[in-house]
């Protein structure tokens, strides 16, 4: 019976490194495409993630590559609008993005008439950024002018994720007085 019990433990010690190995090649396998396996276009179009490629996940580098796979399909205009999102992307820290990805998740959460709200608010903000001369919705916003801080009305521009441009005010925030 020992000598039994002796031979199973000596088989399993044995058996684990080998065992432990398999599941690390695995894990290379399923970690997707590493970035010398793409094609030239395909690395072309993900030139802007080429810094990151090697930490994201699998899931994710799929994802990417099945995008890259479409791009040539994509109309002009979508194809710029993907490759600023890749390079804004790519500057995100990864906090900011965890917290886009939280964000975007609880907004695909949301019932479809609460989503409409939220999206309709986005391109009410929108709108009325695209209204001020000078300004590109990317551009940071700037600070209220104090001389018609006193006079102007606290208007409420609902933000999508719960966040608003610094020096805005709302209803529920009231802007600073002029000094």
């Amino acid at each position: 019976m020992a000598q039994t019990l002796v031979a199973l433990i000596l088989a399993l010690c044995l058996a684990a490194p080998a065992a432990a190995a398999q599941v690390k090649a695995d894990a290379k396998k399923s970690a997707g495409p590493a970035w010398s396996e793409l094609k030239p276009a395909q690395k072309q179009v993900l030139a802007p993630l080429a810094s990151e490629w090697e930490k994201m996940d699998a899931t994710r580098r799929k994802k990417w590559v099945e995008i890259a796979d479409r791009y040539p399909k994509m109309k002009p205009q979508e194809q710029q609008r993907l490759q600023k999102r890749m390079v804004d992307w790519a500057k995100l820290t990864p906090a900011e993005r965890a917290a886009a990805r939280d964000k975007y998740q609880a907004l695909k959460k949301l019932p479809p008439e609460k989503r409409n709200e939220v999206t309709a608010q986005w391109q009410r903000y929108q709108r009325s950024l695209a209204q001020q001369p000078d300004f590109s919705p990317s551009d940071p916003p700037a600070p209220p002018d104090p001389q018609t801080a006193e006079s102007a009305t606290a208007v409420a521009t609902p933000e999508p994720f719960g966040t608003k441009p610094p020096g805005t005010a709302t209803a529920a925030t009231p802007a600073p007085p002029a000094q």
